[in-house]
């Protein structure tokens, strides 16, 4: 079963995304910022995905980016937020994001996506 760690401030969107996730079939974390998110990943979390948010307080998405690079140098880490500017964008992939997801993103959408970036899943 694959490990999907999500990181989102909004309390409905983790709900929701979780529970089309655990639907499909998928094991799921859930941290509500950047700053908790990583303080489990550095207590070991493991996940085979990393999808979080970019407006977040505490540690935005971006530094969550960076930070758990260093920690997981291979796992694919995809940005999910209303930014649809390119800036942020860019900025996202240059520390490490592998791909971006603009909310709201349909549960089907994120699973196919999900499918791409992990194989086997």
């Amino acid at each position: 079963m694959k490990h999907v760690f999500l990181v989102d401030d909004s309390a409905t969107m983790l709900m929701s995304l979780k529970g089309t996730l655990e639907i499909s079939g998928f094991k799921v974390d859930t941290a509500s910022d950047g700053q908790a998110a990583l303080g489990k990943l550095k207590a070991g979390l493991k996940p085979d995905l990393i999808i979080t948010d970019i407006n977040m307080p505490k540690m935005d998405g971006i530094e969550l980016i960076r930070e758990a690079r260093k920690l997981l140098r291979f796992t694919p880490i995809l940005a999910l937020t209303t930014e649809s500017q390119q800036g942020k964008r860019d900025e996202a992939k240059k520390n490490g994001a592998t791909g971006w997801l603009v909310k709201p993103v349909g549960g089907a959408d994120l699973v196919k996506v999900i499918r791409q970036v992990i194989p086997g899943a």
